[in-house]
C-alpha cells in the first residue's frame, strides 16, 4: 500500500465524498466531451478541416488580438484618467463606464447596422449636413471587432481602476523628485504594476470574444462558436462539433496557461506601502480637460449612447405592436429563471467551498478547478456537453431501468438550469472563496470548542458575515444569466422564452426594429440590478 493510499484511507471523511461527488456532478459536460472524442471524428470532419477550420482559427485570432488591443486602450486610459485627474463629474463617470456591459454585444451589432446602414439615423444626419453617403458598412470582421471592443472594454476598465487606486501617492512623488516625466512614470511604473489587472481583464475579454455567437452570426463572421452551431444544426454532425469544441477548449487552455505563466513569480503587493494614491487637486488647462473628456466619452458614446439611441428610436416606432402582456410575461420568465438558477449556483458554490475546507485530503481539492472552469468555456461547448451526457443518461434509464426520463431533460427547465450552474459557478465561487478566506479560522474554531457543529457554525456565524458579498455576487450572476444567448438557444425548453432569445429571434428574422423593446427591457433589468449592487456596496463601505 503506497503512501497516498494510506493517507486516503486514514483521512477520508464524509466531506471528501461530498467534494468529489459535487465536483463530478458539475463537471459532467466537459467530461462527456472528452469521453466522446474517443469515438472518432464525424462524417463532415474532413470537409470542415479542408474548407472552414482555417477561417475559424484566423478569425478567432484576429478578433482576440485586435479586440484585446482596443479594449486595452479604452479600459486603461479611462481608468487612469478617472483615478489620476480630479475632473468634474468624476464620481458619475466612474460608474457610467460600466453601462456598456448592460447591452449584450449582439444587440449592439443590430443597432449599429440600423444606425449606419441605408437610411439609418446617422446617414440621414450626414445627408442633412450636406455629406453624400449611402451607408457605412459594419457587416464585416472589423465592424465586429469595434462592436465587441465597445461592449467589453469595462472588463479591463474595472480591473485597472482598483489597481490604479491602490498605487501609493509616494510613488508619484518620488518619481517627480527624480525628474521623471508624467509619461515615463505612467509607462515605466504604473503599467508594470497594473500588469496582473490588465492581463486578468484581457483574459475575460478573450473568453467573451470566443463565446460570442449572436453578433458574429449576424455579421457573417465565421468563428469557432458559429462553426459549432453550423456543424451541429446545418450539417447535422454532432460528433464533428464535439471535435471543434475540443479544439477550442485546447486553445482556451493554452491562453489560460499563458496568463498564469505571465503572472507566475511576480509580486505586486502594495499593502505595506504608505498613503494610497489620490487625485492631484489642481486646476488643469482647458486643453487638458478637453482631451480627458474626449478620451472618457469615446467608449461611452460608441458603447452605450449610440446603441441606446437607436433602440429608443426603434422602440418608439414599434411600441404599439411589440409591447404586450405576452412580452411582459417573457420578461418575468427571464428574471424568474435567472433567480432560480442563481439560488442553485450560490448553493453549489458555498457547498463546494466549505466541503473543500472541511475535507482533510487537500490534494483532492484540485477537482474544484475542473468544476469551476465553466466560465472560460463558451456556452455552445457546454450545451453540446450537456446534450451528449443527457443522451447517455436517458439511454441508461431506458435500457436498464425501463424508465422514460427524456422529458425531464429536454421538456423541462431542469437541464438549462444545470448548464447555467456549470457555466456561471466560477462567477460566484471566486469572490465567495476569497471573502471566506478573509474570515480566518479563529471564529470557526471558537465555535467548534463550544461544541457547535460545522453546519451550525456556517449558518449562524459565517454566512451572516458573508451576507453582503453573497447578495452582490448573486446579482452579478443574475446579470450574466439574463445576457446569456448561445447556451439558452441550445438548451431551453420549447415553451420557455427569454428576453435575450426574443431579441435575437426578431433580428434573425430581419426585424431588428422589433428587437428594440425586448432589448430595452433586458437593459432596464440589468441597470436596475447594477443600481442595487451599487447601493449594497455603499452600505458595505459605511
Amino acid at each position: 500500500m503506497n503512501n497516498f493510499t494510506r493517507k486516503l484511507k486514514r483521512d477520508f471523511n464524509q466531506w471528501t465524498l461530498f467534494t468529489v461527488s459535487i465536483c463530478f456532478l458539475i463537471s459532467i459536460p466537459i467530461l462527456s466531451i472528452a469521453f466522446y472524442l474517443f469515438k472518432g471524428t464525424g462524417e463532415m470532419w474532413s470537409h470542415i478541416v479542408n474548407h472552414f477550420l482555417f477561417d475559424y482559427l484566423k478569425n478567432s485570432f484576429i478578433l482576440i488580438t485586435l479586440t484585446g488591443g482596443i479594449t486595452f486602450i479604452f479600459g486603461v486610459s479611462s481608468a487612469w484618467i478617472i483615478t489620476h485627474y480630479n475632473l468634474k463629474f468624476n464620481k458619475y463617470l466612474r460608474w457610467i463606464h460600466l453601462l456598456p456591459l448592460t447591452i449584450p454585444s449582439y444587440i449592439v451589432a443590430y443597432t449599429y447596422v440600423g444606425m449606419f446602414d441605408n437610411d439609418g439615423l446617422f446617414i440621414r444626419l450626414l445627408n442633412f449636413l450636406g455629406f453624400s453617403l449611402k451607408k457605412i458598412d459594419f457587416m464585416n470582421i472589423y465592424g465586429l471587432i469595434w462592436i465587441l471592443s465597445c461592449s467589453l472594454y469595462p472588463y479591463v476598465y474595472t480591473s485597472c481602476l482598483a489597481m490604479f487606486e491602490s498605487i501609493p501617492k509616494s510613488f508619484k512623488e518620488s518619481s517627480e523628485l527624480l525628474g521623471v516625466s508624467k509619461t515615463k512614470y505612467f509607462f515605466k511604473i504604473v503599467l508594470p504594476l497594473a500588469k496582473p489587472a490588465i492581463i486578468g481583464g484581457l483574459f475575460l475579454v478573450s473568453m467573451e470574444v470566443l463565446n460570442d455567437y449572436g453578433a458574429a452570426k449576424y455579421f457573417g463572421v465565421q468563428t469557432f462558436t458559429t462553426g459549432i452551431f453550423r456543424t451541429w444544426t446545418m450539417l447535422e454532425d454532432l460528433q464533428s462539433s464535439i471535435y471543434l469544441s475540443a479544439l477550442l477548449v485546447t486553445i482556451i487552455f493554452i491562453i489560460n496557461t499563458a496568463v498564469k505563466w505571465k503572472k507566475k513569480g511576480k509580486s505586486y503587493n502594495l499593502k505595506n506601502q504608505t498613503t494610497p494614491g489620490t487625485k492631484t487637486l489642481k486646476s488643469y488647462s482647458f486643453k487638458t480637460k478637453t482631451l480627458c473628456y474626449i478620451i472618457l466619452f469615446i467608449p461611452i458614446v460608441f458603447g452605450f449612447i449610440i446603441p441606446l439611441s437607436q433602440l429608443i428610436y426603434w422602440a418608439v416606432l414599434t411600441f404599439k405592436n411589440i409591447f404586450t402582456i405576452e412580452l411582459l410575461q417573457v420578461a418575468t420568465e427571464s428574471l424568474t429563471t435567472a433567480l432560480i438558477t442563481t439560488f442553485f449556483i450560490m448553493l453549489s458554490a458555498l457547498f463546494l467551498i466549505y466541503s473543500s475546507k472541511w475535507n482533510i485530503i487537500k490534494k483532492l481539492n484540485i477537482l474544484t478547478n475542473l468544476s469551476t472552469i465553466g466560465y472560460v468555456i463558451p456556452g455552445a461547448i457546454i450545451g453540446i456537453g450537456v446534450i451528449r451526457s443527457s443522451e447517455s443518461i436517458i439511454i441508461f434509464f431506458d435500457n436498464y431501468l425501463s424508465m422514460k426520463v427524456g422529458v425531464l431533460f429536454f421538456g423541462s427547465i431542469f437541464i438549462l438550469v444545470y448548464a447555467y450552474v456549470f457555466r456561471f459557478l466560477a462567477v460566484a465561487y471566486n469572490p465567495l472563496e476569497a471573502n471566506s478566506l478573509k474570515l480566518g479560522k479563529n471564529m470557526a474554531e471558537s465555535s467548534y470548542l463550544l461544541k457547535k457543529g460545522k453546519i451550525k457554525t456556517l449558518l449562524n456565524i459565517e454566512l451572516p458575515i458573508l451576507k453582503p458579498i453573497i447578495l452582490s455576487t448573486s446579482l452579478l450572476v443574475v446579470i450574466d444569466i439574463l445576457k446569456e444567448l448561445p447556451l439558452t438557444l441550445i438548451l431551453k425548453p420549447y415553451k420557455l422564452k427569454t428576453l435575450a432569445v426574443r431579441a435575437y429571434e426578431y433580428a434573425e428574422d430581419e426585424r431588428a426594429a422589433e428587437a428594440a423593446i425586448p432589448a430595452l427591457l433586458l437593459i432596464g433589468m440589468i441597470c436596475m440590478l447594477m443600481f442595487i449592487i451599487n447601493l449594497i456596496n455603499k452600505r458595505i463601505s459605511k
